[in-house]
């Protein structure tokens, strides 16, 4: 028989373990989410193979990326963490796309309608004056992006209730008024609302330590005392559960 880790072994597993790139392959069993109906992989994937040249923003570790069955000619890709930039072009390079390094609030260091493709995965932040201005007049951005309140039942336990405009601060319908702003067409706009659980706090350490906007400035130390009721809570009444909240837009640049 197992005998279940203590709160102090799990805290301290998960504190050392690496959060560098984009795989989330250490919460196998210990953590779960529900995925999006519409496959974003896939859906990338079917349009990158129908793309003449491509930019990737805010790639990660190049994970989703890599997945893409096909790349066009030209394939481009941005990451701003040195780690994931490091990573991401180690598995891009043998299949020729190239990755630059460009933080996510800089400008897009490319020229006016570059690509007829832009995708993103989750980006912190979309610049979509920048995005309008690197695609090619007909041109598609297609991103799944983290919608509003997202995992905020974990969030407010740790830093209690969050003010409305902090909650809907990524709600689809800002993100389609910001597109059009820019000049884009939105021709898709779904958004859905996933079951997510936590195991143990293993996972809501190491979650939070990857995804380190969520609770800003996260360390163990500092929120040991609601690390550790979230633990009871966890051990007496099962896993903790949340929501994550996605949206996937579609915007097209018109053509003069």
């Amino acid at each position: 028989m197992t005998v279940p880790l203590t709160f102090e072994a799990l805290v301290a597993e998960a504190a050392a373990a690496s959060v560098e790139g984009w795989d989330f392959s250490w919460f196998e069993g210990r953590a779960t989410e529900q995925r999006p109906s519409w496959g974003y992989a896939r859906a990338m994937g079917e349009r990158l193979a129908r793309a003449a040249a491509a930019l990737d923003i805010q790639t990660g570790g190049g994970e989703v990326l890599a997945s893409a069955p096909k790349l066009p000619p030209v394939m481009v890709a941005t990451e701003g963490w040195p780690s994931n930039l490091a990573k991401a072009t180690t598995l891009r390079q043998p299949r020729g796309a190239v990755v630059v390094a460009a933080s996510e609030d800089a400008p897009l260091p490319f020229a006016d309608g570059a690509f007829d493709l832009v995708t993103s995965r989750h980006p912190v932040s979309t610049h979509w004056a920048e995005t309008a201005r690197v695609l090619r007049p007909g041109g598609t951005y297609f991103s799944q992006q983290v919608g509003p309140a997202s995992v905020f039942e974990l969030v407010e336990h740790f830093l209690g209730p969050q003010p409305e405009e902090v909650r809907n601060a990524r709600h689809p319908d800002r993100a389609r008024a910001a597109a059009e702003s820019a000049g884009l067409d939105v021709v898709g706009l779904r958004a859905e609302r996933l079951r997510v659980e936590f195991l143990d706090i293993g996972a809501v350490v190491h979650f939070l330590r990857k995804v380190i906007w969520m609770v800003p400035g996260f360390t163990v130390d500092r929120y040991r005392p609601q690390l550790r009721s979230l633990h009871e809570r966890i051990e007496t009444e099962g896993p903790f559960v949340a929501h994550s909240t996605r949206f996937l837009i579609e915007a097209r640049k018109p053509r003069p």
